[in-house]
């Protein structure tokens, strides 16, 4: 009986210990506590605790289901200040940095973020960080996603960020970028990224080189670029979304062949010219915009083009037929 009730106790201070025993790694932990005291111990990180687990107690933090090594900081949503600490680059499995919508985070991109070689999405948006674009996001070979939008942002756009090949989407919209859209972003290495620069102050053309990619998003508009836009269409490729309002951009509508995708077009506050293509009426649009440009000619009838009300219309040289009045 005595033995019994001996291996009973030495089975549950067994479990116990093992039930205690922590799966987070002690210098990841210790890399987190260090940005909990950079950031000046915040409410938001108030389940960062030095005696509990971070892979099980920890708010905003992931750890690998084999390794338990960090793999996803994810910090969004609240009162945090100060600018992103260095030690965010000493976590070398990270694959998902996020810091967005939140207070007042300052300072440019932290260049210990390109110790992260395992980085698969980055998100560092709705903040407010400056100075430039980094060159060397585009040594992060492993990204997918990079999101750099509703910052403070200005110089140009770095050309290396064509060379990520997994690059599936790119946000640099709502800065103070200017110069030019990069030559480079006609050659995407691997797969072609939906492309978002709206709301910045590019200038210029667009790169007769983009119209070798087949950009399934492209956003361009609130900017100052000029010229012939026309090299983004095409019947051979499978683009589903243009945003091109606000700019300078000018050419002949008339000439445009559309993708048979197209399902949102929005080119107002422009200079273009010529007429609306009945190929328009064989595209499954959703949404359409062509106001406030020097387009004339009836609207041709028929797909979608009816279904637009006429302040999609409205606000051209001599542009005419339902849902605007009648052509004289």
């Amino acid at each position: 009986m005595n033995t019994l009730f001996l291996s009973l106790i030495i089975s549950t201070t067994l479990l116990s210990h093992s039930l205690s025993k922590e799966l987070c790694n002690p210098q990841d932990k210790q890399v987190l506590l260090q940005i909990k005291k950079d950031f000046g111990d915040p409410y938001l990180l108030a389940s960062w605790k030095s005696d509990t687990d971070c892979c099980t107690d920890w708010y905003q933090v992931e750890c690998d289901s084999t390794t338990n090594r960090i793999i996803s900081l994810t910090v969004f949503a609240g009162n945090l200040s100060g600018q992103i600490p260095a030690a965010v680059g000493d976590l070398p499995y990270l694959q998902n940095l996020v810091f967005r919508k939140l207070t007042d985070i300052t300072g440019p991109v932290q260049p210990a973020i390109a110790k992260l070689v395992h980085l698969t999405s980055l998100r560092l948006d709705w903040l407010n960080l400056t100075g430039t674009v980094p060159d060397f996001l585009g040594q992060l070979k492993n990204l997918t996603y990079l999101d750099l939008s509703f910052n403070g942002f200005s110089g140009s756009i770095p050309s290396s960020l064509a060379l990520l090949p997994n690059l599936g989407a790119l946000h640099l919209d709502r800065n103070k970028l200017t110069g030019s859209i990069p030559e480079s972003f006609g050659t995407f290495k691997g797969s072609v990224p939906d492309l978002y620069l709206s709301h910045n102050q590019l200038t210029g053309e667009i790169p007769a080189s983009l119209g070798n990619m087949d950009f399934s998003v492209i956003d361009l508009s609130r900017n100052k670029l000029v010229g012939d836009a026309s090299m983004l269409f095409g019947l051979n490729k499978t683009t589903n979304n243009v945003y091109l309002s606000r700019n300078l951009f000018e050419f002949n509508l008339s000439n445009v062949i559309f993708p048979s995708t197209m399902e949102n077009l929005d080119i107002n506050h422009n200079k273009i010219f010529g007429s609306i293509p009945p190929q328009m009426t064989q595209l499954p649009l959703q949404s359409l915009n062509v106001s406030y440009n020097r387009l004339c000619g009836q609207i041709p009838v028929g797909g979608k083009l009816q279904s637009f009300d006429y302040s999609s219309y409205f606000h051209n040289r001599c542009l005419c037929g339902a849902p605007l009045g009648n052509c004289k």
